[in-house]
C-alpha cells in the first residue's frame, strides 16, 4: 500500500511524504541565480515557519545535482547561547563543518576543524580560514547559505559577520563566490550589543549585503491547491465554501495553512475516512481546536508580544483608537518581519487566526482567575444566550474589577476591550464562538458572537448571532453614541447577526461609578441596539 502524503507542521518539507508546493517558485529564483553568479552576498528572510529552510535545501540540491558551484547549507543556531566569540565561534565553525561534511563529503575539512583549526587559529580568524581552506581545496565556485543567523548574538554575532567581511575581497579564488544569510529579519535591523557594552547595527558590520530578499506568504491560488493536493491523492473532497474562509484565517501563513489542513484530515477522526466529504462545519471546528491546542508556532508568536518594539505597535492596533500608527518605523518594520502584522494595503494584524489568538492569549490568565461559570444563570430554556443579563452582570463585573485587572494588563490601553474579551470568552468557552474585528482607524472593537441553540447539534445546528460594539467614550457622549449606532447597525448587517448591543466603556476616573453605569434602549432604522454603560 502506497503511503499517504500528508500536511506538514514540523521541519524543512519532504515532497515524498508532505503535500508542499514547490519551493523554488516561492522565490524570485532567477533572480537568486543571478545574484550568486554575479559574486553576490545577500540575505533572505521571512517569519518563522514560512518554508526559507525549504527554500534554501532545494537550491542547494539543484547546485550541486550540476556543475558550476558547489554548495552548503549550515543552520548554526547551535550557537544561539553563546555570547562570546570564544565558546560561539567554535560552535559556528562545527556547524559549517559538519555541513560541507553532510553536504558535500569534505570529511577532510571536519578533520581539519577538529584536529588543527581549533588547537592552533583564534577564534577571530576560525570562521575566515575554515571557508578559505574550503575554497581553495574545491575546483568549483563555492556558495554558502547560512541559516539562522539572527540567531546569534552580541560579540559572536559581530565576529561571524566580521570574518565575512573579512574574505569578501578574496572571492571566487580564496573565499565563497556568494553566501546568503538566513533569518527572520533583514541583518540592517540587527542590534549587536557587544561584551564592552557597544551597540552596532547589522548594517554596518556587515556592510558588503547587496540586497534583501523577503519570503512571501502563500497565495491565495497556492493555498487552495495544496490543500487540493489531499483530493487528489487521497480522493476526499473539501467543500468549496472552505477556501474563502481558509484564506482569511492564514492569508497564506504557510505553517497555519498546513496545520489547518492537518488538524481537518487526521487530527478531527472521522475525516479519515476518505469517503466523507469535508464540510465548512468541519473546517469551523478544526479551527477552534487549532486556536486552543496553543501550539508552539503560536505560542512562539505570543511570547513576542512582551517585547517592547512589539508591544508598541500591537498595543495601538487593540485598542483601535487611532488612525496611524505612531510607534518608530523601525519597530513597524521589525513587527511586520516576525509575520504579526501585514503593511499593506494598511497596517493590520496579518491574518484573522492572528487576530483571534492575541487577545485570548493577553487574557488566558484572566479567564482564568474568572472562574468557571454555571451556564443556568445567563441561558434561557430555549438555551439562548440571555445577553441584557449577561451585559447587565459584566458592568457589575467591570465594576468592581476593573481598576486591579486593567492594571495587571500589559497592554492597558487596551484594557478595557481586552477584559470584556476575557469575560464573554469565558462564558463562550461553554460552546460557543467569538469573532473579532479591531486595527487602526476603527474606532471601535467588534464582536460577533455565534451560539449553538440545539445541545445535541452544536454549531452544526441553529446559532444565536449576536454582535456587540465597544467603543471608549471620547469627547461627547451622545456623539459617541450616535456614531457607534451607525457603525454597530453596519456591522450587524454585513455578518447578518439577528442581536445587537453597544458598549461604552468611560476611563473618567473622577466620574463617579454610578454615572458610568447605565442602560438605553436604541434604534438605528428598524435595528434596536442596546447601548450599555461602563
Amino acid at each position: 500500500m502506497e503511503r499517504e502524503r500528508f500536511f506538514n507542521t514540523a521541519g524543512p518539507m519532504n515532497e515524498k511524504i508532505n503535500y508542499c508546493i514547490d519551493p523554488l517558485t516561492r522565490v524570485d529564483w532567477e533572480d537568486i541565480q543571478r545574484l550568486i553568479r554575479d559574486e553576490r552576498y545577500f540575505v533572505m528572510h521571512a517569519p518563522r515557519q514560512t518554508g526559507k529552510t525549504s527554500a534554501l535545501l532545494a537550491m542547494m540540491s539543484v547546485f550541486n545535482k550540476g556543475s558550476d558551484y558547489a554548495c552548503a547549507y549550515a543552520n548554526i543556531e547551535i550557537a544561539q547561547t553563546a555570547r562570546d566569540e570564544d565558546r560561539g565561534i567554535p560552535a559556528v565553525c562545527s556547524a559549517v563543518s559538519g555541513a560541507l561534511e553532510s553536504c558535500l563529503g569534505r570529511l577532510d575539512l571536519r578533520q581539519w576543524f577538529l584536529d588543527d583549526c581549533l588547537r592552533v587559529i583564534p577564534p577571530q580568524d576560525q570562521l575566515f580560514q575554515l571557508l578559505r581552506r574550503w575554497t581553495m581545496t574545491t575546483d568549483t565556485p563555492t556558495v554558502l547559505f547560512i541559516d539562522e543567523i539572527d540567531a546569534l548574538v552580541g560579540d559572536t554575532l559581530v565576529s561571524v559577520l566580521r570574518q565575512l567581511r573579512a574574505g569578501y575581497n578574496k572571492r571566487p579564488e580564496e573565499f565563497p563566490q556568494s553566501i546568503i544569510l538566513c533569518g527572520v529579519r533583514d541583518v540592517r535591523d540587527y542590534r549587536i550589543h557587544q561584551g564592552d557594552g557597544e551597540i552596532i547595527t547589522g548594517g554596518s558590520a556587515f556592510n558588503i549585503k547587496t540586497e534583501s530578499l523577503r519570503m512571501g506568504n502563500f497565495s491565495q491560488e497556492e493555498t487552495k491547491a495544496l490543500w487540493l493536493q489531499h483530493t487528489e491523492e487521497a480522493g476526499q473532497v473539501f467543500d468549496d465554501a472552505i477556501f474563502p474562509e481558509l484564506w482569511e484565517d492564514t492569508f497564506g501563513q504557510p505553517w497555519l495553512v498546513n496545520a489547518l489542513g492537518y488538524e481537518i484530515t487526521w487530527k478531527l477522526r472521522r475525516n479519515r475516512d476518505r469517503s466523507r466529504m469535508i464540510t465548512l462545519t468541519d473546517y469551523m471546528e478544526a479551527r477552534e481546536e487549532l486556536i486552543q491546542s496553543r501550539a508552539t508556532h503560536l505560542d512562539q508568536l505570543i511570547h513576542k508580544l512582551q517585547e517592547p518594539r512589539v508591544f508598541s505597535v500591537i498595543s495601538e492596533l487593540l485598542a483601535s483608537e487611532e488612525d496611524t500608527i505612531h510607534a518608530p518605523l523601525s519597530d513597524v518594520e521589525y513587527v511586520a518581519d516576525l509575520g504579526l502584522i501585514r503593511l499593506k494595503p494598511s497596517i493590520s494584524i496579518s491574518n484573522r487566526i492572528y487576530r483571534e489568538v492575541i487577545p485570548r492569549e493577553l487574557t488566558w490568565s484572566t479567564q482564568v482567575m474568572i472562574g468557571t461559570q454555571e451556564t443556568e444563570w445567563y441561558v434561557t430554556k430555549e438555551h439562548r444566550l440571555d445577553m441584557p443579563k449577561l451585559l447587565a452582570a459584566f458592568q457589575q463585573f467591570f465594576r468592581r474589577h476593573a481598576d486591579t485587572w486593567i492594571e495587571g494588563f500589559s497592554y492597558k490601553e487596551a484594557g478595557p476591550q481586552l477584559l470584556m474579551q476575557a469575560f464573554l470568552q469565558r462564558i463562550v468557552n461553554g460552546g460557543g464562538h467569538i469573532n473579532r474585528e479591531y486595527g487602526l482607524g476603527r474606532k471601535r472593537t467588534d464582536l460577533f458572537i455565534e451560539w449553538p441553540l440545539d445541545e445535541k447539534q452544536g454549531m452544526h445546528g441553529p446559532l444565536q448571532r449576536i454582535v456587540i460594539e465597544i467603543k471608549l467614550l471620547r469627547g461627547a457622549l451622545d456623539t459617541v453614541i450616535a456614531k457607534g449606532l451607525e457603525q454597530t447597525a453596519d456591522y450587524t448587517r454585513i455578518v447578518g447577526a439577528d442581536e445587537a448591543h453597544l458598549m461604552v466603556f468611560d476611563r473618567n476616573p473622577e466620574r463617579a461609578w454610578d454615572e458610568k453605569i447605565w442602560r438605553r434602549d436604541e434604534r438605528y432604522g428598524d435595528l434596536p441596539i442596546t447601548v450599555w454603560g461602563a
